[in-house]
């Protein structure tokens, strides 16, 4: 497929001709919805944590006799059903990762930028140069008509322009990645991709069905 590519000032100043199987391809929603599932689950944290009866404080003597005082047997205060006993069947700390095939991950990488080619929210940048200010990033997005804060942009370019990643640091509702960072997830929740023409045949090549193993998933 062929995209026009722009600078920063919004203009065409040539075409880019891109593998339609990575960015025309068939979109996989089922995938796309899975692959965010692994991504969200791999960044819970699994912190939280109930205490067992042998961990809460207390005496562990029984409370009062067997027989003979009229109320029901008790073994310790520190039982579930005492007010600041154990818990039974509360959390622990855990991890909620799991594995998920790589040719999903990578197919479902190919549905995200499909989709978003095809919704005519992919642009294509000769190349993002920044002095490392907010502001001239925002005056560019605005260029390109996607104005913030009014619009979720994705930049994505080199991971050596670390002049773009500072600037982009305080942009209110867009983000910076690395081309090999690209994920899943991002695209989505941005409702425009923006790629430099290196960064677009980095995935290109790296999601390419005859391509080997890469960093991109």
């Amino acid at each position: 497929m062929k995209l026009d590519v722009k600078n920063t000032a919004g203009k065409n100043v040539g075409q880019i001709d891109l593998a339609d199987d990575v960015f025309a391809a068939e979109v996989h929603e089922h995938l796309l919805w899975e692959v965010v599932k692994w991504q969200l689950a791999k960044r819970r944290a699994g912190t939280a944590s109930t205490k067992r009866m042998s961990e809460v404080r207390g005496s562990s003597i029984k409370a009062w006799k067997q027989k003979g005082t009229g109320r029901a047997r008790q073994g310790s205060r520190k039982g579930p059903h005492w007010v600041g006993g154990g818990s039974v069947f509360g959390p622990k700390p855990r991890s909620y990762e799991y594995a998920l095939p790589r040719k999903q991950k990578r197919v479902a990488l190919r549905s995200a930028l499909s989709l978003r080619a095809g919704e005519q929210k992919l642009i294509v940048l000769d190349k993002f140069e920044s002095d490392g200010k907010t502001k001239a990033i925002a005056a560019a997005l605005a260029a390109l008509g996607v104005a913030q804060p009014s619009s979720k942009v994705l930049i994505v370019d080199a991971k050596d322009n670390t002049l773009l990643a500072r600037g982009a640091r305080n942009l209110a509702t867009s983000k910076w990645l690395a081309a090999d960072g690209l994920n899943v997830y991002d695209i989505l929740r941005h409702e425009t991709l923006v790629l430099t023409q290196a960064a677009a045949k980095q995935v290109e090549a790296a999601l390419s069905l005859s391509s080997t193993d890469s960093g991109v998933e």
